[in-house]
């Protein structure tokens, strides 16, 4: 169970929490694990918690623009993923570089987006993120090199961290059925790796700051994280998500292994905020969400004038783009 180590119970959040992790929170392949011993300031708890709120509003607001038909193309939701992207950033500094999958809407919020150029990305709208031109999968913030495809090929032996987010299902099928293994921990087979609960933000800024020091010291190479989480949703907007699984599991860990639950609990445990103050940070992130949907809907669509630009990087020579035709030639400028 958590503990509580500081000395009062009140409001002051510039002081930290200990707490102690269940033990199943991380399993260990070729390395020891995390220490289950965690100290967070309050400060962060309530970060964590606001983070993952207004995520989850996000992701929700997103669901309903793409069936009102406002936003198309593909829409990859990490609805019940939160505490991946939540506990990665707080365990990382500015300055550390961060690639994704294109399931990046929260990624892309906590590396200094915001939910108003998100949504307006996501809207095709020229004050998007990415100028309203790459839309669900291509969004970046600095030192953050948006959404990409699914590779696995870049295991040099480089101080970099692989995170697994495994959300248990594939495009329409469970990893029980497609996989020989499911131990992805392990499946990186030389380089050392962790499962981690993913559903647990604590548990996952307690192993993205492990890793983070594993690979900045030591000269100890890779390091494989598995983040065990689950989505709601299904794997994109066009995928109903109930087709290959029952709405039952889906509502069974909804209301059982929740992450913005779990956390909210260990506040309210710890009395560093009460049930009513955390109702009015939802009340604040819902209408916050609103707002920014609201003027992301309002705002205009790129000028055809930039359909050219941001395409190559300006340096020498004369970078071009083939039209449609042969003779079709665009330089850029």
């Amino acid at each position: 169970m958590p503990r509580d180590h500081g000395h009062d119970h009140g409001h002051d959040q510039t002081q930290s929490v200990t707490m102690t992790l269940p033990k199943d929170s991380f399993q260990a392949h070729k390395c020891d694990p995390p220490s289950l011993e965690i100290t967070v300031s309050k400060e962060e708890l309530l970060r964590m918690y606001n983070a993952m709120v207004t995520m989850r509003r996000m992701e929700t607001t997103a669901d309903t623009l793409y069936k009102s038909q406002l936003i198309r193309g593909f829409c990859h939701l990490c609805t019940g993923q939160e505490a991946v992207g939540v506990g990665l950033e707080t365990a990382l500094t500015q300055e550390d570089k961060v690639i994704t999958t294109y399931r990046s809407h929260g990624f892309t919020y906590m590396r200094k987006g915001s939910v108003l150029p998100i949504l307006s990305e996501l809207l095709g709208c020229k004050i998007g993120i990415s100028g309203g031109k790459r839309g669900s999968m291509h969004m970046f913030t600095p030192n953050f090199f948006g959404g990409n495809g699914i590779v696995g090929a870049q295991l040099w032996d480089l101080p970099a961290v692989f995170v697994c987010e495994n959300n248990q299902y594939g495009m329409g099928t469970s990893a029980e059925r497609s996989s020989a293994n499911t131990d992805y921990y392990k499946r990186g087979d030389y380089i050392p790796g962790i499962k981690v609960n993913g559903m647990d933000v604590l548990a996952v800024h307690q192993a993205i700051a492990y890793a983070r020091e594993w690979a900045l010291t030591g000269h100890k190479g890779p390091l494989l994280l598995e983040m065990k989480t689950y989505r709601y949703g299904g794997h994109s907007m066009s995928d109903p998500g109930v087709s290959y699984r029952s709405r039952d599991e889906i509502q069974k860990v909804r209301s059982e292994n929740d992450p913005i639950t779990h956390l909210k609990e260990r506040l309210v445990e710890h009395r560093i905020l009460s049930e009513q103050e955390l109702k009015e940070m939802d009340k604040a992130a819902r209408a916050g969400v609103d707002k920014a949907a609201k003027e992301a809907k309002e705002s205009s669509q790129p000028d055809t004038e930039t359909f050219w630009t941001d395409v190559y990087v300006e340096g020498k020579g004369a970078p071009f783009l083939r039209g449609r035709e042969p003779q079709e030639t665009h330089y850029y400028k």
